[in-house]
């Protein structure tokens, strides 16, 4: 069997290393682009719902969204209609900052499927929306507390 899974892990880190290293100037620290990118695209996401798009569990999402809120870059809102439910919005910083980080991911983009065939990005496209649907029912199996059987 191929170590396909090591290659992925292996281009995540590197680009989120990358990443990092670039947004510091920015005062965004680890992963936190990752963050304001689904709040400036989803405008009014609760909290839970943010920390299922990005695959992490509530306790990481909630410190992260903390540290954006005091950063400046977001705010929560109470929902019109139920006071408990906390909505999240971009500030004025985070609606500045949305575009370099945009521009930063269309650029390794490009960098990264550079010399495919339009046709070849759409296969790795279709091919790696299979494989995250596959992981999603073993994340959400042991997000509840469950064990896989190897």
């Amino acid at each position: 069997m191929k170590e396909i899974l090591r290659e992925i892990g292996m281009i995540a880190r590197a680009l989120d290393s990358i990443s990092n290293i670039e947004f510091k100037e920015y005062d965004l620290t680890k992963g936190q682009y990752l963050y304001i990118v689904r709040i400036c695209e989803n405008l009014g996401i609760i909290q839970e719902k943010l920390a299922e798009m990005i695959k992490v569990d509530r306790t990481t999402a909630a410190r992260a969204i903390k540290k954006l809120e005091i950063n400046g870059f977001i705010e929560k809102k109470e929902d019109k209609h139920n006071k408990k439910i906390k909505k999240i919005y971009p500030t004025n910083k985070g609606d500045n900052v949305y575009p370099f980080i945009k521009r930063e991911n269309n650029y390794s983009n490009s960098v990264a499927l550079e010399g495919f065939s339009e046709n070849e990005e759409e296969i790795i496209f279709s091919l790696l929306q299979r494989v995250s649907k596959n992981i999603e029912k073993d994340w959400e199996f042991v997000k509840k507390g469950n064990k896989r059987n190897y």
